[in-house]
């Protein structure tokens, strides 16, 4: 396809990068940007022809960081209408560039194209189902894209790609900084990538609820202030479910421990709330469940931030893999 390009990101992927790629034959020019990998994955992309770029190991490294450095591979090299990103534990579905490309031929306005990530195995884990979820966004304009999208360059390089400094939630970052410029994110109805998560231990979920803590107290202490109040909503929820109610229940116990217990019921009251709300099924439970406790791990994100930044050093979680 004349014009297009692919960005693949990762670390340690191992089959799954090899089977990306593959997904991604029908591309003429395709970048690896690898992390580190110990596994490997930098020779497996160089010998399917695939451009490697490998990031400088005595810097962080950051999903943003990765992708703003196969940007600039592709700048170098010129003829880039459109770009891909994926990342490596993804693979992308057949028909998927023919069905964004016709939009973003349509609408000259749209900058970001983006469809249905799929998990490759939803009944592996709890965890990997919710993410399966996660990824059904609703049809039509939307506020951001994910990982995987496909953008016209031009947007790129009207807001200068991706803020590097950011360890999560780069891509709503930078989709709030298309929007602002006049450009769409558009979600269409059609397969775009199949994603990998392999969650299933309870610490991977813990510690992905706490990046996304972390992310939306640094969107929102950027962006905050914008018409749209970027992540503030998300980060209240947080603290308020995750710190200022466990804080205020356990004060309780100054006066009566059964003022706690009657307190603490808040929690699974809260979770048969969500589940009836979305069908009162088990998935249903299960997702009521998962949503509740991870507001434990996002309250820990928002506090690790706002320490981190008041101490002036980098965040545990700087790593995106």
């Amino acid at each position: 396809m004349t014009g297009l390009a692919a960005v693949v990101i990762g670390r340690n992927e191992g089959a799954r990068l090899i089977a990306c790629l593959v997904s991604l034959s029908c591309v003429s020019t395709v970048v690896y940007v690898d992390s580190g990998s110990t596994d490997g994955s930098v020779e497996a992309a160089r010998e399917r022809g695939v451009a490697v770029v490998s990031l400088d190991m005595s810097q962080p490294f950051t999903a943003a960081r990765a992708r703003n450095a196969g940007l600039n591979h592709l700048r170098e090299l010129g003829g880039v209408d459109v770009v891909q990103f994926v990342d490596g534990d993804c693979e992308v579905a057949t028909g998927w560039f023919d069905a964004a490309r016709t939009l973003l031929e349509r609408d000259l306005e749209v900058g970001v194209v983006c469809g249905r990530r799929r998990e490759r195995a939803p009944d592996a884990s709890i965890y990997n189902a919710q993410c399966d979820r996660e990824w059904d966004t609703p049809i039509g304009e939307a506020l951001a894209c994910g990982g995987d999208a496909l953008m016209r360059m031009a947007a790129l390089d009207d807001v200068v790609g991706y803020d590097p400094t950011l360890i999560a939630g780069e891509e709503p970052e930078l989709c709030l900084r298309l929007r602002a410029k006049g450009w769409k994110v558009i979600r269409i109805d059609a397969e775009m990538t199949r994603h990998d998560a392999n969650i299933v231990r309870f610490s991977q979920f813990w510690k992905r609820a706490r990046r996304a803590g972390y992310a939306y107290a640094e969107g929102a202490h950027r962006h905050g202030k914008t018409p749209e109040r970027h992540f503030v909503a998300q980060t209240n929820r947080a603290l308020v479910w995750g710190l200022v109610l466990p804080l205020a229940i356990g004060s309780l116990t100054m006066f009566w421990w059964g003022y706690m217990m009657i307190g603490a019921l808040i929690y699974p009251l809260q979770i048969l709330r969500l589940a009836r709300k979305k069908g009162g099924t088990k998935p249903a439970f299960d997702e009521a469940w998962l949503l509740t406790v991870s507001k434990f791990a996002e309250a820990r994100g928002v506090v690790e931030f706002h320490l981190g930044r008041l101490a002036k050093r980098p965040s545990g979680l700087i790593e995106y893999k």
